[in-house]
């Protein structure tokens, strides 16, 4: 089973690599930009891997001592205590296959979110009023927000803010920003979310009272596989400021230790 699952692994990164190179060769750019996107390839393809090893290091473990424990079950058989070791031999290896399940499942999360990342974005347009996206996006986060002790506050535009965006692909930008500030108010506190008119963009921020970045970090965390968290996946953040640029847009932070991060997001206004 293991050498299935790694051959398995082996075989999506090998996809994943093949694909990335036709990508790259299959387009006409300058050298310079050959050689930029050969090096993001390497950075990406090495990060994957490290992603990987770790749950598979856990899933190799533990399919070693279900192993040890199931043959340990069939020697206690023959004992007048075999009900009770059975049970307990039983359940051991049940835990240790939950552990399987879960690691395995982690590796598919990181898989997908790496193929969605590398692949092409491909927009479905329409014209919408961000405060639209941004008001449903706060009434479906809410009760979360809430199980974790986190205050919501909006101050949305007094008018409409009309943008060409693809709504689906804008709302995971605006949820991954949302879990990301929950997560840095580990003891809650206020999530802030704005909207405004600023010359010919649409602007959203979103505010929280979290932990906050420290500043030798903040310049690296739209780099992918980037993560301050032990179990980041490291391609929430550069995920959404591709999604962003895609639209014509772009995406900063600003952030102090212990008081906060804000995120900016500026969208071409759509005039009709």
């Amino acid at each position: 089973m293991l050498r299935f699952v790694g051959g398995f692994v082996v075989g999506l990164l090998t996809g994943a690599v093949l694909f990335l190179h036709k990508k790259i060769t299959g387009t006409r750019k300058s050298e310079a930009s050959h050689l930029a996107q050969l090096e993001e390839l390497s950075k990406l393809t090495g990060g994957l891997a490290h992603e990987i090893k770790n749950p598979l290091s856990t899933i190799k473990i533990n399919l070693k001592l279900v192993g040890e424990e199931l043959a340990d079950f069939d020697r206690a058989e023959s004992s007048s205590t075999a009900a009770t070791r059975n049970g307990s031999t039983l359940a051991r290896a049940l835990r240790k296959i939950a552990v399987i399940e879960k690691e395995t499942a982690r590796v598919e999360q990181i898989l997908e979110g790496f193929l969605h990342y590398v692949g092409r974005t491909e927009l479905q347009l329409a014209s919408v009023d961000v405060n639209d996206i941004v008001g449903d996006m706060v009434d479906f986060y809410l009760p979360q927000a809430q199980s974790h002790a986190v205050t919501i506050r909006q101050g949305l535009h007094n008018g409409p803010l009309t943008c060409r965006v693809d709504a689906d692909m804008l709302k995971q930008v605006i949820l991954n920003l949302f879990i990301n500030a929950q997560q840095a108010m580990s003891a809650g506190g206020e999530l802030m979310i704005r909207t405004d008119r600023r010359q010919k963009d649409v602007v959203i921020e979103i505010s929280d009272t979290g932990s906050g970045i420290e500043a030798d970090k903040l310049e690296h965390i739209f780099d992918a596989y980037y993560s301050s968290r032990p179990r980041g996946s490291g391609l929430g953040l550069p995920t959404a400021k591709k999604i962003i640029e895609a639209h014509n847009g772009s995406i900063a932070v600003n952030s102090e230790p212990g008081k906060g991060t804000s995120f900016v997001m500026r969208l071409p206004a759509h005039v009709q």
